[in-house]
């Protein structure tokens, strides 16, 4: 029997048992293998005889010597996650609507929601040993903004439209319950964020049961996509924008 049948309406109707392999495919070559490396960064962070408070993490940092080698291969690492979600949209095979003036009033609220409890919840987890010190950028380069907000908009575009909207819709075609979805995406989002530390993990999967929950209530992605474009552009971008200083944090 064919993996691919025919709904009374003549759109294709995909078995479970390639929706199941699909799943495997995509995340063994995306974020579920991300979250595996992360995962196993971390055991070596945590068996290293220097604390993990004591250790650090740079998010974006040079990729070449040469700054137009650099900005070039900025680009293109950017580019894959963004092939991640245009990947993931094209699987699905759906209309996708553009953004609508309200998903960037909902995007802001979500930003806000999330960004600054989470800043707070970061310095706490540094100052009791739970995180390493996360360098946002070490780029030092005339294209260094532009660049950064482009990381933000990738990591955005990527991991919501994969790690919200794609697998969220495969998990209901496979008949689980809203619950157990939003649990997945959320493990799954907590999971390749574990490099940067433990705290990173369970704050990553709290982010991710709202933004989750919010999809399935919604159904609307892009504000999920604009609350994390502004999350990851503020840090980034405020981070290069007061050199590096976070004292203010007690950091």
């Amino acid at each position: 029997m064919s993996d691919l049948a025919t709904s009374a309406k003549g759109n294709p109707v995909i078995s479970s048992r390639r929706i199941k392999l699909e799943i495997l495919i995509v995340l063994g070559i995306t974020f579920g293998m991300s979250g595996l490396r992360s995962l196993l960064r971390l055991i070596d962070d945590l068996l290293s005889p220097v604390a993990l408070n004591e250790q650090s993490v740079a998010l974006n940092t040079s990729l070449a010597n040469s700054a137009w080698l650099d900005l070039a291969l900025q680009l293109c690492s950017a580019g894959v996650l963004f092939g991640w979600g245009a990947l993931a949209i094209y699987l699905l095979g759906q209309a996708f609507r553009g953004i609508q003036v309200r998903d960037v009033g909902w995007g802001m609220g979500l930003a806000a929601l999330i960004g600054i409890p989470g800043l707070i919840f970061y310095a706490s987890a540094v100052h009791v040993g739970f995180s390493k010190e996360v360098v946002p950028t070490t780029l030092e380069s005339w294209w260094e903004i532009p660049v950064l907000l482009v990381w933000s908009a990738a990591n955005a575009f990527g991991e919501e439209i994969v790690v919200v909207l794609w697998l969220s819709t495969r998990l209901r075609q496979l008949r689980w319950s809203i619950p157990w979805i939003i649990v997945a995406s959320a493990v799954l989002r907590g999971s390749y964020h574990l490099y940067q530390g433990v705290s990173a993990g369970f704050g990553n999967i709290i982010m991710g049961v709202v933004f989750a929950y919010f999809y399935q209530r919604s159904g609307k992605v892009w504000p999920l996509v604009i609350a994390h474009f502004l999350i990851d552009a503020v840090a980034f971008v405020g981070y290069s924008a007061i050199g590096g200083n976070l004292s203010w944090l007690g950091l």
